[in-house]
């Protein structure tokens, strides 16, 4: 399958009293529909799922699959610790007609995880069991576990794993992987601050939070890249550099939600322990965001 463009990792709408709201999902997922983002990826980091029960899991890939364009590939995340407890999230996004699982880097035992031939072991018995295609997730500054290159390289020969998302934010990274995988085998990025760098280092394609709240501004990196006009693509890149690294590095979920708001989706509350950003924050944001907010 091809992953190519820009997904938007979608941010978990709550109320105020912390339950999923269905109307949010609707209005945000249908605004989306009107760009021409690839797809949407369905409780990854960005939505919370640490924060989420496995029925809350199942209640949003069906909500998203109900108000999701035809055109849009949706993409569930489904990692846990456990393989079994991966394969069976996996089973269940398969049968609600998701075209591929984005599994993170299991990270809890890292005293036993963080070697390259444990990752493998654990990519290899889910994707050979899921009845959907994997995507590798990595993403080591929340995990604290870095998946080597050359483990990615192995496990691209894998017939069911077609890809990665590479959220480290190290082109040299993404540039070893593009180099060593093997051909067709998808790296996607998920590094907003680091876009055009990586696509022209060739990245597929990308799955960005700073896109919940700014989906044209990466849409238009990708355009500018797919069209060789590089100069547009660095031009927009010292553009959102600094709020991308506001609401996905410094703030996280909080201020991303925050500018969500701003923009005209609906972010809301993110789910405890997570707390709204400061008035402080809010003032920065709401500076860094507004040029984008024509």
């Amino acid at each position: 399958m091809k992953l190519q463009g820009i997904f938007v990792p979608i941010a978990t709408p709550f109320d105020r009293d912390g339950e999923l709201y269905r109307a949010k999902v609707k209005h945000n997922v249908e605004k989306w529909n009107q760009t021409s983002l690839a797809g949407y990826v369905v409780c990854g980091s960005t939505g919370e799922s640490v924060m989420l029960t496995a029925e809350e899991k199942v209640q949003l890939w069906e909500w998203v699959g109900e108000y999701a364009a035809p055109d849009k590939v949706l993409i569930a995340g489904t990692g846990m610790e456990s393989v079994r407890e991966t394969v069976r999230l996996t089973q269940r996004a398969a049968e609600l007609g998701y075209k591929a699982a984005m599994v993170r880097t299991p990270h809890y035992y890292k005293n036993l995880l963080h070697r390259g031939e444990a990752q493998a072991v654990y990519f290899r018995a889910v994707a050979d069991q899921a009845k959907i295609p994997i995507l590798i997730y990595n993403w080591p500054q929340a995990t604290g576990v870095d998946i080597p290159a050359e483990t990615v390289a192995e496990l691209s020969h894998h017939p069911n794993i077609v890809g990665i998302k590479e959220s480290s934010g190290s082109v040299e990274k993404v540039m070893q992987l593009v180099r060593e995988v093997k051909p067709g085998f998808q790296v996607l990025v998920g590094s907003a601050p680091t876009l055009a760098p990586s696509l022209a280092v060739g990245a597929a394609g990308a799955v960005l939070a700073f896109a919940n709240a700014a989906p044209y501004a990466c849409i238009t990196i990708w355009e500018a890249h797919r069209t060789r006009e590089t100069e547009a693509a660095l031009d927009w890149q010292q553009r959102i550099a600094h709020p991308a690294r506001l609401v996905t590095v410094r703030y996280g979920v909080p201020g991303l939600k925050y500018a969500m708001d701003l923009m005209g989706y609906y972010g809301g509350p993110p789910r405890l322990p997570l707390t709204p950003p400061s008035p402080e924050a809010k003032r920065e944001i709401e500076e860094a965001f507004r040029e984008l907010r024509g």
